[in-house]
């Protein structure tokens, strides 16, 4: 375990890293869901998934780690550094960034409520380091409940972007906005 919080009404959420070896049929079931589809991995086999994250846990600027809710997997969380990953490429990345993808893929009697919990949770995991000044993301421009989630979560949307495999909008949340958002949450 990397990181453990009590998410009111919901329960302990906590973070382990992915083990490749042992997680890749669950990351493999998630992945290759239709509703998933963003992920970009619906095609992939399951040896496919498992090399994708082993080649991650073989990074030190890439993470991947299982979101656990009361010891049950409910998603997958990765953080990088962008710098280090394709969309430094396409926008001027700052001192301080650091990228994050989410897929949560909760059994149905955590839904309500779930997705709203594990964004500031997971932003609180992020900015624990005080060198990360700024969270980025770069979700397709056709998840719009991705979408529709950030600007919730007090992201600023910036250009549309090329990706390898997606058109992707480039969006940001700073440590600032976030810790007015969230005032007696950050450490």
């Amino acid at each position: 375990m990397i990181y453990q919080e009590q998410i009111p009404d919901l329960g302990e959420l906590t973070l382990e890293p992915v083990c490749p070896d042992r997680h890749a049929e669950l990351l493999h079931g998630w992945v290759t869901l239709p509703r998933n589809r963003f992920w970009g991995m619906g095609s992939h086999p399951l040896e496919q998934v498992r090399e994708t994250y082993a080649f991650l846990d073989g990074l030190d600027t890439h993470h991947a780690y299982l979101i656990l809710l009361n010891g049950e997997p409910v998603g997958l969380f990765q953080s990088y550094q962008p710098a280090a990953d394709p969309v430094g490429e396409r926008y001027p990345v700052q001192a301080g960034d650091m990228g994050m993808h989410l897929l949560l893929n909760p059994p149905r009697r955590y839904l309500r409520g779930l997705t709203a919990a594990v964004g500031p949770a997971l932003a609180r995991f992020l900015l624990r380091d005080p060198t990360i000044q700024r969270i980025v993301v770069e979700p397709d421009v056709r998840n719009e409940t991705a979408l529709r989630r950030l600007r919730i979560e007090g992201f600023t949307f910036a250009a549309e972007i090329d990706m390898p495999d997606k058109r992707a909008q480039l969006a940001f949340l700073t440590r600032g906005r976030f810790e007015v958002d969230h005032p007696t949450q950050v450490g």
